[in-house]
């Protein structure tokens, strides 16, 4: 059986160091009786124990990084070499959304 890595404990360290204090504070509210806002702070500290996974596992994860960092300078020159088989039309080529800037950095 494979233990948990050491990148899922840090994201579960850092999940629970932001929604610890949200739970508490809701089972304060839920104990004096407001119960809405007591629900509420359990919400928002259910979102706030998942940040951190759904962060790494939407950017990627350690191996997912060292790929990019081995194979950026193949994806280069690839991407030099097709650039220049195509004649130039005046487009620029844009990327769709801040990650995928930050994914081809």
């Amino acid at each position: 059986m494979k233990s948990p890595g050491i990148l899922w404990m840090l994201q579960t360290a850092a999940g629970l160091s932001m929604a610890g204090p949200m739970f508490i504070v809701g089972a304060e509210f839920v104990r004096t009786g407001r119960i809405a806002a007591g629900v509420g702070m359990f919400a928002i500290g259910l979102v706030a124990l998942y940040l951190p996974t759904y962060l790494v596992n939407k950017i990627g994860g350690p191996r997912t990084w060292i790929r990019r960092r081995l194979g950026r300078t193949d994806v280069a020159s690839s991407e030099v070499e097709s650039e220049s088989r195509q004649p130039d039309d005046g487009s620029e080529r844009s990327l769709s959304s801040p990650l995928d800037r930050f994914r081809n950095r």
